[in-house]
């Protein structure tokens, strides 16, 4: 079945279409629910939720751009809504300090991507949320304020402080790695 036939399946309620356009995207859009979820029980909900919304609104995609795309700004939207629910804070997390830090490339290349988007979801909502939407997703600050009903610069200084955020738990992580390499030495 090409795209445009299952596409066309959803828009006739066709259970089949539904089920193989879930199968097909549901682990890539699992991947950009986990990016804004604190834990993977809420993660679930968005996934739910989003197909749900994918489903009523599928008839909307007008076949301009890749489908794939589409379906990951519905997932955005979804997830956006339900973290506002958790009440987003943009505030300054207590480990960061005025040292600047940077990571150096080596350090980085040794950690799988797995354990960078564990990270990821380790930083505080508010962080998480504008890191993926400006690094991952590639919306603008100004595209960003108008989603979370904030300041263009209040996006910017939070992504600045999700990256400082972000340095030092690589950093951290790179001191157990050397902490652990030197004590098989």
């Amino acid at each position: 079945m090409t795209e445009r036939e299952l596409i066309e399946g959803c828009i006739n309620n066709k259970q089949e279409a539904q089920k193989q356009l879930f199968n097909l995207y549901a682990g890539k859009m699992m991947s950009v629910c986990l990016r804004y979820a604190n834990n993977e029980a809420l993660a679930q909900d968005i996934l739910q939720e989003g197909f749900i919304r994918v489903f009523k609104s599928i008839h909307q995609f007008r076949h301009q751009g890749r489908f794939e795309g589409w379906l990951r700004r519905v997932f955005v939207t979804v997830a956006l809504r339900q973290v506002s629910k958790q009440q987003l804070f943009f505030t300054d997390a207590a480990i960061l300090d005025s040292q600047d830090h940077s990571v150096a490339p080596d350090v980085v290349s040794k950690i799988s991507a797995d354990e960078i988007h564990a990270l990821i979801r380790k930083m505080p909502d508010g962080y998480r949320t504008i890191f993926n939407l400006n690094v991952i997703e590639g919306y603008s600050h100004e595209e960003i304020a108008l989603m979370l009903g904030i300041q263009a610069t209040t996006s910017r200084g939070q992504l600045l402080k999700a990256r400082k955020y972000l340095q030092l738990m690589i950093d951290s992580k790179n001191e157990k790695i050397k902490i652990d390499c030197s004590n098989k030495i």
